[in-house]
């Protein structure tokens, strides 16, 4: 049987595809000024790539970008001084859409030399961004092959004109006559923060002139400087920067004012290919919004801001930039969210930020210590996240300590191993806990600080990969070296009184503590607290009352032995003096309720009465 088949290509008529472009090419129109820049930039990229192969005898021209703004005029041209086109590569390159003359360029020389400098744009679809701002573009050009120069003029339909006409010099002026729906972009202020964000670091000099501006009479005409940076930090070797060019960089592209607490400097060689800078900022308070800002680079043009798929989420805090010209300019999410590469690359960056913590503390510990307070519990999130990470870093995690200073949990365990190996005492408040920190400094035992939320969690962590190791908060039991030789008995006259005071939640103990003050502490039970703290934080229901506690009476304490004597022939008054004792030690244990405070303003009232 015979099959009637027939091939052909797509063709796609000017007058459909230029509406869409002018309003669809990019989501932002402000980014057709990084396209039309860089492709000024490839120009004169391109020119420096043949001198440099001896294909043209280099001079001492200043290769730059000019972009004037002339408002009467209602243009913006950007002009370049760089390769230029000759009528062949005009009609191929610009009057083509999407025919990518830096595609070309590269596959000729890229076996020439070590082809290290980047070629940025795509000459082709990028250019014709121009039309989302522009009713009308034309170009003036001249190849720097001596050609003839040309004009060639197109207006939004696509309907162009090219002819020839005088150019002087070599290179490429872009003209964009701004359409009456987008005059903003004939404002100076406009174009100027534009050139900052998208062009602050192109490789080559672009200095931004305003037509319109007239010169005061007398006024001394400045030399023009550069908007831009054409050699950032990142581009540099680390051994060649000094801490306050990484300040003072920080300073000017994230317009924070405060010193960074740290910074790394990435210069990743083959397969990733990719450098940047990454800093630890300094938060005013925990409140403070903890989102960072990295911004992504491609050969030093901006792409884009806080690209979260090439770092991690739980170091979203960094701020920085990653300049990865293994990325297209015009990246996608989607092709973020896929590719190896960005894999590759956000594990990189975790494994140099982790060797930096690991370096600052074990070379810089005092500096380090001093910074930990802010960065610690970042870090701790990052190891509940991420294994890896808390393995990398592990060496590195502080324990900051009640009476001030800290210790690696390696250090504190070679200390705690003659009074209690293998066990982490903590406070989660200093003022509430007092009396206990007191009687555990007073046997030589470091406390450990939890004050923030999440260090709770981190140490039930802990226990899962510090084999044999338990973190007890202060309050949750009575240690071995806070206990005394004294005998220990039970009255059963003073058990019998406290039956009545205390509720079913709470058990009675007796036991006899070294610290003879202290006639009657509070210990939670460490899991039961855990439990209840972690249903609280995911509002799975009411849970006062759910946490099991008991009352340790000190055998030891002058005071309960005489309430010890007071319950045998007096039982309300050691009823009541045992309610107040109870209140005593729960008010050192956890803040009263309201009902709790009322009750015991009255018994305090009460005992004073008897005076």
């Amino acid at each position: 049987m015979e099959t009637n088949r027939k091939n052909g290509g797509i063709s796609v008529d000017r007058e459909h595809i230029f509406p869409i472009i002018k309003k669809w090419l990019y989501s932002e129109k402000d980014i057709f000024l990084r396209e039309i820049v860089s492709n000024a930039t490839d120009a004169i990229t391109k020119l420096r790539r043949l001198e440099s192969l001896g294909h043209r005898e280099a001079n001492d021209t200043e290769y730059k970008i000019t972009v004037t703004l002339d408002e009467s005029a209602k243009t913006l041209t950007v002009s370049d001084n760089g390769i230029g086109m000759t009528e062949e590569e005009l009609t191929k390159y610009i009057c083509n859409i999407a025919l990518s003359g830096a595609v070309e360029f590269i596959q000729k020389y890229e076996n020439e030399n070590d082809g290290k400098n980047g070629i940025i744009g795509h000459f082709g679809l990028g250019f014709y961004s121009a039309f989302m701002v522009s009713d009308k573009v034309e170009v003036i050009t001249k190849s720097y092959t001596d050609a003839p120069a040309l004009r060639w003029i197109c207006d939004e339909s696509g309907e162009y004109e090219m002819e020839s006409t005088d150019k002087a010099e070599q290179g490429t002026d872009v003209i964009m006559h701004i359409s009456e729906e987008e005059k903003e972009y004939l404002s100076i202020s406009k174009i100027r923060a534009m050139l900052e964000k998208y062009c602050a670091f192109m490789p080559e000099n672009i200095y931004l002139v305003d037509a319109s501006a007239e010169q005061k009479e007398g006024e001394e005409e400045k030399k023009p400087e550069p908007i831009n940076d054409k050699n950032p930090l990142w581009q540099k070797q680390a051994s060649d920067c000094k801490d306050e060019d990484y300040e003072e960089f920080y300073h000017k592209v994230f317009s924070d004012y405060r010193k960074p607490l740290f910074h790394i400097h990435i210069n990743a060689d083959y397969p990733l290919n990719f450098k940047g800078i990454l800093y630890f900022p300094k938060l005013a308070n925990e409140y403070e919004t903890i989102e960072g800002q990295v911004k992504l680079f491609y050969n030093q043009v901006y792409v884009a801001d806080n690209i979260k798929e090439v770092i991690p989420e739980y170091l979203l805090m960094l701020k920085g930039v990653l300049d990865c010209p293994e990325l297209p300019l015009n990246v996608s999410r989607s092709y973020l969210q896929t590719n190896t590469y960005v894999s590759k690359v956000s594990a990189h960056i975790v494994k140099k930020v982790a060797d930096k913590l690991c370096s600052l503390c074990a070379n810089e510990r005092d500096e380090y210590g001093k910074i930990w307070t802010d960065i610690g519990p970042f870090i701790k999130y990052a190891c509940m996240r991420d294994k890896k990470f808390y393995d990398r870093t592990k060496k590195a995690l502080l324990l900051e300590l009640v009476n001030g200073g800290n210790k690696t949990f390696e250090e504190y365990l070679e200390t705690a191993k003659e009074k209690h190996e293998n066990t982490v005492y903590y406070a989660t408040d200093m003022a509430l806990q007092a009396q206990y920190i007191s009687m555990f400094n007073a046997e030589g035992i470091e406390v450990a600080l939890f004050e923030h939320p999440i260090d709770t969690q981190f140490a039930t962590m802990l226990e899962g990969y510090m084999e044999g190791v338990k973190f007890v908060r202060v309050d949750s039991d009575v240690a071995d070296a806070l206990k005394g030789d004294g005998e220990v008995s039970e009255n059963e006259d003073l058990k019998a009184v406290f039956s009545e005071v205390l509720s079913d939640k709470v058990t009675l103990k007796f036991d006899s503590l070294k610290d003879e003050s202290v006639p009657a502490i509070l210990n939670v039970s460490e899991q039961s607290r855990r439990m209840e703290d972690m249903m609280r934080m995911y509002n799975m229901k009411d849970t006062e009352g759910m946490t099991e506690s008991t009352l340790v009476l000190n055998t030891a304490s002058p005071l309960v032995k005489k309430l010890c004597d007071k319950a045998a022939d007096d039982k309300e008054t050691a009823k009541q003096a045992a309610s107040y004792l109870y209140k005593l030690a729960l008010l050192s244990q956890k803040k009263f309720t309201a009902e709790e405070m009322q009750s015991f303003m009255k018994d305090s009232v009460d005992i004073l009465m008897k005076l």
